[in-house]
């Protein structure tokens, strides 16, 4: 798919599907059905928002939350340039590939999230390829958006310490003594507490 094509409708993206999903393997370390889906995804929804440069002069407009961690998270990094590092990418485990793109500048933000039937549909598109990745990869390179992804304009509320940039005050864990930033400390029994020592935590110590 040439640039010219993607570019009929929206000429401020910045680069083609092909330059991005170059971009994205790289990345990522190889290229899969996944890793187009998440570019793709990354796309529309920039174009949706109207964000034309989201490297450059729009970097600090954009806040992305995706919910899953595969190969299309890491696409959608690629694209929009957000990272969990800048605070600008905000990881949601709820197993969906989808993402919800939130223009911070104006609150405006757009849901995306994979159609089901779209696997169904490259398998159709493509049954002369034996490995359903093959079938995906291509069939997801050019079907239309609408038979790839859902949209929903919807509203992401976002308190100050979430925005990237954001100063807080940093807590001390009266029990463990580990700083904490960004307002994650929890009031229990009359303590200040980190979540793994108010008993939320990932990890047990041995």
């Amino acid at each position: 798919m040439s640039r010219q094509q993607l570019t009929t409708n929206d000429k401020r993206l910045v680069k083609s599907l092909d330059e991005y999903l170059r971009d994205a393997e790289r990345a990522h370390g190889h290229l899969c059905a996944g890793q187009v889906l998440g570019v793709r995804m990354a796309m529309l929804g920039l174009q949706k928002l109207g964000i034309e440069d989201p490297h450059g002069n729009d970097r600090k407009r954009l806040v992305t939350f995706v919910e899953i961690d595969r190969c299309a998270t890491d696409a959608v990094a690629v694209v929009t340039g957000c990272r969990l590092g800048k605070r600008a990418l905000k990881f949601r485990d709820w197993g969906k590939v989808a993402a919800t793109f939130v223009d911070v500048s104006n609150g405006k933000a757009i849901r995306v999230a994979a159609k089901e039937s779209s696997k169904i549909l490259a398998r159709q598109l493509h049954p002369e390829l034996g490995k359903k990745n093959e079938q995906q990869m291509l069939a997801y390179r050019n079907m239309p958006d609408d038979d790839l992804f859902t949209t929903q304009w919807v509203k992401v509320e976002l308190p100050p310490e979430e925005f990237p940039g954001y100063k807080g005050e940093r807590i001390v864990c009266e029990q463990c003594g580990e700083g904490i930033n960004f307002r994650r400390e929890v009031a229990r029994n009359g303590k200040i507490l980190c979540r793994a020592c108010a008993g939320e935590g990932y990890y047990e110590p041995l």
